[in-house]
């Protein structure tokens, strides 16, 4: 087995994936905290309190939201629900006993074989599990091959990816504006921001590229290309062509036009223009391209990648300097 093909069997093993899943919590927490840490230790010192409450409360409604957000989005979109540790342990188990009770499989395999009904094999390992083709039956069934999504899945895994990535936002906006009302007297005067900034980064960074590499597949379906190259390239082009570029666009267009009028007493058309960080967001591009090629591995990544987009949503930054617990 080629290296890369074996390193990719490596990711995409179900247990791994469900013991990233498991420690995502723990993940957002530190990740947070050390957030936390860093704002109130930047903040004026007769303000560290208020930053404390705000910034809290914005992180807290993130994080708990992001962890949701796999369960609010596979409910509405009826889709199958992630196995847990435990079920995988248990299938596992079930399917490695019966193969080795009814196939001859040698000391080496067996061992493998064992050790792959709880626990994580090495890249070592999974190289020898689908070295010998005659094997290759539970090899799959232990780690199965990516499958090509076909055109009747593909709008129901961008509906799900969708769902997903607006939980974070709609929770990062919900905790700021819970941190300014008990804070400020004028918290109203600061959900604008907070509006426009999740809009924006729902639409650029999430909303609009899942469409573009939706759309990119249906077409590359359309005329039977079944190939992960191209359909990976597709999608890229896709994501490129409705997010990255016209994402800014249609955020800030949808501000002026609708946000403003409606919840800004002074109507002010700021424009909000990409940023560095902004473009690293799209790393979650590369997340719906490998799920939408049928890889599994990097879907844990989700919750930390979409959590950031609903932290900015929260304190509703706009390209304001200095620190972030002012950008409100």
């Amino acid at each position: 087995m080629p290296q890369i093909s074996a390193i990719g069997k490596y990711l995409d093993q179900p247990l791994l994936t469900a013991k990233i899943n498991k420690n995502v919590p723990a993940m957002l927490t530190l990740g947070a905290g050390a957030v936390f840490a860093d704002t109130v230790k930047n903040s004026p010192k007769d303000e560290r309190k208020k930053n404390a409450l705000k910034i809290g409360a914005t992180l807290t409604a993130t994080a708990i939201s992001a962890v949701m957000a796999p369960k609010i989005a596979a409910y509405i979109t009826g889709r199958t629900a992630t196995k847990t540790l435990s079920q995988i342990k248990k299938y596992n188990t079930e399917i490695v006993d019966e193969y080795i009770k009814n196939n001859e499989v040698n000391e080496n395999l067996k061992n493998i074989l064992q050790k792959a009904k709880k626990n994580v094999l090495s890249l070592k390992e999974v190289k020898e599990l689908f070295k010998d083709e005659k094997h290759s039956q539970i090899a799959n069934k232990l780690i199965p091959p990516p499958d090509n999504i076909s055109s009747k899945d593909i709008f129901r895994e961008i509906g799900w990816l969708s769902i997903y990535g607006a939980v974070p936002v709609a929770g990062g906006i919900a905790g700021g504006i819970i941190g300014d009302k008990i804070t400020e007297s004028k918290w109203k005067d600061k959900v604008p921001n907070k509006l426009k900034e999740g809009i924006y980064q729902y639409l650029a960074n999430i909303f609009l590229c899942n469409i573009g590499a939706g759309a990119a597949l249906g077409i590359l379906e359309k005329f039977d290309i079944k190939s992960k190259t191209a359909r990976c390239l597709g999608m890229l082009g896709g994501i490129l062509t409705t997010g990255v570029i016209g994402g800014s666009v249609i955020a800030n267009y949808i501000s002026k036009k609708i946000i403003n009028p409606l919840v800004s007493k002074d109507n002010k058309a700021d424009v909000r223009t990409p940023e560095l960080l902004d473009l690293s967001l799209h790393t979650d591009d590369i997340a719906t391209i490998s799920l939408l090629s049928g890889l599994k591995w990097i879907e844990p990544s989700l919750p930390l990648l979409y959590s950031v987009s609903g932290y900015r949503a929260g304190i509703g930054y706009r390209n304001n300097k200095g620190d972030a617990s002012k950008q409100k």
